[in-house]
């Protein structure tokens, strides 16, 4: 037995329906006798899903150390962005154009810059000489 998330696509009702095999659920499909329970649409797919999956205790320990390992990388790079935000001055989407204001105007701040940039942009920015650094950044969603 194999259990699918299906939607509508008219009403985009999501539901669970249970099949003997994903063969019975192509053939079921394609003869339109999938339909939604909601408005009766024929028009039904596969929802995206994730697999259900076990862990062993070995790999639970293995996902603990991996958290712990995590946690510390994360406390590491917040680290990071505290010293960039208390010694480097925002220029947000303007990154690429204030960097080559900089070094092509010869532009003196007083703190250096720090944005947001698409990677075309930075690949341009050291094709052109104008050196710059991608660094992760990740947003405090703490509760």
């Amino acid at each position: 037995m194999i259990k699918y998330k299906l939607i509508c696509k008219e009403c985009e009702t999501t539901f669970d329906s249970w099949f003997s095999s994903s063969k019975e659920y192509e053939k079921l499909k394609k003869r339109k006798f999938l339909n939604c329970h909601f408005c009766n649409s024929l028009n039904v797919g596969k929802a995206l899903m994730s697999p259900s999956v076990s862990i062993s205790k070995k790999n639970l320990r293995d996902i603990s150390l991996s958290s712990e390992k995590y946690r510390e990388i994360k406390k590491t790079i917040s680290k990071y962005q505290e010293f960039i935000k208390k010694n480097f001055e925002y220029v947000g989407e303007n990154f690429a154009y204030e960097a080559r204001s900089l070094h092509y105007k010869n532009k003196k701040r007083a703190k250096s810059i720090y944005g947001t940039a698409t990677k075309e942009d930075l690949n341009e920015l050291n094709e052109e000489g104008i050196k710059v650094e991608m660094i992760p950044w990740i947003k405090n969603t703490t509760n």
